[in-house]
């Protein structure tokens, strides 16, 4: 017959031992970390930096605008009435007027009402003075620094997560003016051609004979701000198209600036008013 094996168990006394060892180590722990939390506190040059606050880990998530857009000067509620009203509006005048930010509300609300089914984001990729040189990522990485603008606009007005899946999916395109030659903009799409004064005449007649019927169209740009040499593609579609039926020119003024008060002040001393 098999033995039956034994166990040796622990002693009461050892049990016991052991549970006060176990209760000293965790009154040591709890001392030590005492003392580290007094002294965070004595140094106020200490920052902790796992300290979690609600403010600092939402600040990445932009405010949600669901209110309908509301033009802030009368200039700019002339501007809106021209983009619903006409195929094609041109909005040219000075940095922070609003000619970017109303129309990509305007192509945000469309897009949500089910009113169009695509956003199409263009500007040439120039940059302002400066080469930025190799860009790493697929095309549209690349192109992503060039309408960081619209997109801000359109998460304020759509929010990220729909952003972001109607890029995957084709819903909102942004690509450079070079990329546009073949394409055809229907009465599903709008369009924002952006930095027009950028484009040369050739670009900018490519760009417009992609209209199609009952398409919306609008081109912004400053003109005075040009960073290209030779003719600008933006002054001169507008000397040859203003006047045609479903075409718009509409024309900020300095006084019109809502940025700030300081980007008019700037204005005035870099281009004096005769």
């Amino acid at each position: 017959m098999a033995k039956r094996a034994q166990v040796k168990r622990p002693s009461k006394h050892q049990g016991e031992q052991e549970s006060q060892n176990f209760r000293d180590q965790r009154r040591s722990k709890d001392s030590r970390q005492r003392t580290k939390h007094r002294q965070f506190e004595e140094n106020s040059n200490i920052v902790e930096i796992n300290a979690r606050s609600n403010q600092v880990a939402t600040a990445y998530l932009p405010h949600l605008n669901k209110t309908p857009l509301q033009a802030q000067t009368a200039s700019q509620q002339s501007y809106i009435n021209a983009i619903k009203n006409h195929s094609l509006t041109f909005g040219i005048g000075p940095a922070g007027t609003g000619k970017s930010y109303c129309a990509g509300a305007l192509a945000a609300e469309a897009l949500e009402s089910g009113r169009i089914e695509r956003i199409i984001l263009t500007r040439p990729a120039v940059e302002a003075g400066e080469k930025l040189g190799f860009l790493p990522g697929e095309m549209e990485d690349k192109y992503a620094v060039y309408i960081d603008a619209f997109r801000d606009i359109l998460i304020e007005r759509l929010g990220r997560g729909v952003v972001d899946y109607c890029l995957r999916h084709g819903r909102i395109v942004g690509a450079p003016l070079a990329y546009m030659r073949g394409k055809t903009f229907n009465n599903n799409t709008f369009v924002i051609l952006d930095e027009a004064q950028n484009t040369t005449p050739m670009q900018m007649k490519m760009f417009l004979t992609r209209i199609g019927e009952n398409a919306r169209v609008v081109v912004n740009g400053d003109i005075k701000q040009s960073d290209i040499y030779g003719a600008n593609g933006l002054q001169d579609a507008i000397n040859k198209l203003q006047g045609l039926p479903n075409v718009y020119v509409h024309s900020f003024e300095r006084a019109d600036i809502v940025r700030s008060g300081l980007v008019r002040h700037i204005l005035d001393r870099y281009e004096p008013e005769e």
